[in-house]
């Protein structure tokens, strides 16, 4: 298996399983524009927690960040670009949960389990970033969603369901069970319909009862 980051187009089943890595890492930072880009962040997740992402801005930040505006313009360009900045720091701590962290949702667990963990954690990170991802998505229209991170999520799940010999059209099987772990569709039950979370996660695991267990032809 050779590691490969998945691209921008969600095709998952055209290829064999194989290692997957954290995307858009990007090239390393300096110390200094490291710590700056982190304070920068944590001060924007506390303000998007606090007052809404919808009510952060650029100068907001820097005030709270205790640096200069022009910094923050240099470092992510515009509104966009820190919403975008703020989705990734996000992304990037759960994509190392499911992909390095301990099981069931990292490796060293059945493939059933971690279908199941990581329908469960992905649903829980949708709750929590619900505001910034929403926000980053009015920002950037749907290009938002459609990114390397999303190509993860799928080849992910991809894998798992070949691992668990599932059978049927596994990209079909891949999509259906994205769209049910998706921004938009975890909202519309969460707050659209007042599911609790607990409701949700139920029901992925009867979603994945169906899949991992049809019933048998008549």
């Amino acid at each position: 298996m050779h590691p490969e980051t998945p691209p921008h187009t969600v095709s998952p089943v055209d290829h064999p399983t194989r290692t997957l890595a954290v995307v858009d890492q990007g090239p390393p930072e300096r110390a200094d524009a490291a710590r700056n880009r982190a304070r920068l962040l944590e001060a924007g997740a506390r303000m998007v927690e606090e007052l809404g992402a919808e009510n952060v801005t650029m100068e907001a930040v820097a005030a709270a960040a205790s640096v200069g505006k022009g910094t923050v313009y240099r470092r992510f360009g515009d509104r966009a670009g820190l919403m975008a900045a703020l989705v990734d720091d996000a992304e990037r701590s759960y994509q190392e949960s499911f992909l390095s962290g301990p099981a069931p949702l990292g490796p060293g667990a059945p493939p059933e389990q971690r279908l199941r963990a990581f329908g469960i954690a992905t649903i829980r990170h949708e709750i929590r970033h619900r505001d910034v991802l929403l926000e980053a998505r009015r920002e950037h229209g749907r290009s938002a969603v459609v990114t390397p991170a999303m190509g993860l999520r799928a080849t992910h799940l991809s894998n798992l369901l070949r691992e668990a010999d599932v059978t049927g059209d596994l990209q079909i099987l891949t999509e259906v069970l994205l769209s049910y772990l998706s921004t938009v569709f975890v909202n519309h039950l969460h707050t659209r319909r007042g599911m609790s979370a607990e409701r949700i996660e139920a029901g992925w695991n009867d979603l994945l009862d169906r899949v991992l267990c049809p019933a048998p032809k008549p």
